[in-house]
């Protein structure tokens, strides 16, 4: 169990039970520890996940025997739950592993004023380490916990209600991969109360990891599939927990997430952006903001937003995974859309389809207008810590990342905020960065052509595979 860019992370088997009880315990004297919450409600929410009801279950008892008062939200988007929590001033915490695969699980804390931060989870890390052999987890409860889903997905959709006008949509056709995520009968009802034709596709009773930041080719075909044969506008979805937006368009294909966060932020007439690294480099102050650089999860980018923040300016921070996160109150429709700063699947969708039915412009043409460079990204599964450590310390010297990256031409620029990121001398960026909360390495890349930036991403990764088991001499 580790924590990596939102929330800790492992195999659900090693989460249910002690450890996920452990956690939460940590979690309830991090609260009361730092006088922010010493009892009262902690809302508890749970994605789709088979393991997901007994985690959860865990985390209660838990609460319950630290002194607070579980509460039971069930299955809702992470979104949702937050949002509920922050207008009560309480806790909570979310049972999900968001796009990781089905065999784990997770944990995503909330304090009462927002996500937990780093600070957190290093408290957190070491009350675990130093109670793990003495901790006795409590019973599970005889009684069910109370209740209050209905309450906080009906809040949420409230929100919704005043990102948009009325009929705003209406006209368009739009898919709604269904998968098995928190968000899919919601999604459909709240495209319908703009006026837009929804066309549900894709359900299934079984959990989907959906990764909206690499997409893999049976999904990318499925859309394709879907988008020719019910004549589509646009497809949207969500991951596992919908906090992070997957868009496509007319023909099927990505609208990758930078993109997502860059029309929301010219939604909202943000004033301040806050984006790691990884996120598309042509997005700049020339667009009519200013924009901040951070490391990859959300509680750098909030820390990032925190920092910017002045009064009466909006703040929005986004990732290239399609996670939004509005940092300070904005207007729209004359009315406060209320800040909510965590990751957001709802108000980008909204944004990116009331950004296509206001100008007039497909979805598929929308990237036209700000010329940004074509970006792609993708990551090795089951790609064990130990070799990106090792990829990672062998390619830290220029020389052997030059010698690494030679097919591409020469590297121009290292940029090490998170991984390596390079900048070839033809404008090319190539990037590396071992996942912060799986066996997984990420590569990104920047070029003229999207065929071009895939063929980047396809090449570095088979690379840095044979790289890390063989050594440099194989890889080159």
């Amino acid at each position: 169990m580790k924590f990596g860019s939102s929330g800790v992370r492992g195999l659900a088997s090693e989460l249910v039970g002690k450890p996920s009880g452990l956690y939460t315990a940590a979690f309830a004297w991090r609260l009361a520890s730092s006088g922010l919450q010493s009892s009262g409600p902690v809302f508890v929410g749970r994605d789709k996940r088979d393991s997901s009801p007994a985690i959860a279950d865990n985390c209660m008892a838990a609460l319950a025997a630290s002194g607070f008062q579980p509460i039971d939200c069930g299955v809702i988007p992470t979104p949702a739950l937050a949002l509920y929590a922050q207008k009560h001033g309480a806790a909570a915490l979310m049972v999900t592993g968001s796009h990781i695969p089905a065999d784990r699980n997770g944990i995503k804390f909330y304090r009462p004023n927002g996500e937990i931060d780093k600070a957190d989870e290093a408290a957190i890390t070491q009350y675990v380490a130093e109670r793990s052999n003495v901790y006795d987890p409590p019973a599970p409860a005889e009684t069910a916990w109370p209740s209050h889903h209905d309450e906080a997905v009906a809040g949420y959709l409230e929100r919704a209600n005043g990102i948009l006008g009325p009929d705003s949509l209406s006209g368009m056709r739009i898919g709604v991969y269904q998968h098995s995520s928190v968000a899919a009968e919601l999604l459909v009802q709240v495209l319908r109360s703009f006026g837009a034709e929804a066309v549900p596709v894709g359900k299934s009773q079984t959990f989907v990891p959906v990764d909206t930041e690499a997409v893999d080719a049976g999904t990318l075909a499925k859309l394709k599939g879907w988008a020719r044969e019910f004549a589509l506008d646009a497809i949207v979805s969500t991951d596992a927990d919908a906090d992070r937006p997957l868009v496509a368009d007319g023909n099927g294909d990505l609208f990758r997430g930078d993109l997502i966060g860059l029309v929301t932020a010219l939604f909202v007439a943000a004033d301040t952006v806050v984006t790691p690294v990884t996120s598309n480099s042509g997005i700049s102050d020339a667009l009519g903001f200013e924009v901040r650089r951070t490391k990859v999860g959300s509680p750098f980018v909030i820390a990032g937003m925190e920092a910017a923040y002045r009064d009466g300016t909006v703040v929005i921070g986004f990732e290239a995974n399609g996670g939004v996160l509005l940092g300070s109150n904005c207007q729209l429709n004359g009315k406060t859309l209320p800040a909510l700063p965590t990751r957001d699947s709802l108000l980008p969708i909204l944004a990116v389809l009331g950004t296509v039915a206001s100008t007039k412009r497909p979805l598929s043409r929308l990237r036209e207008l700000w010329h940004l460079p074509f970006c792609a990204s993708e990551r090795l599964e089951n790609f064990p810590l130990e070799s990106s450590r090792k990829l990672m310390t062998e390619l830290a010297g220029p020389d052997a990342l030059q010698q690494f990256l030679a097919p591409f031409g020469t590297v121009a620029e290292i940029d090490e905020t998170d991984g390596l990121r390079a900048r070839m001398d033809s404008g090319e960026i190539i990037h590396l960065r071992p996942s912060g909360n799986a066996p997984e390495l990420r590569c990104y890349s920047e070029a003229a052509t999207y065929h071009r930036a895939t063929a980047i991403v396809a090449l570095t990764l088979e690379k840095a595979r044979a790289f890390a088991s063989t050594g440099p001499e194989v890889a080159s």
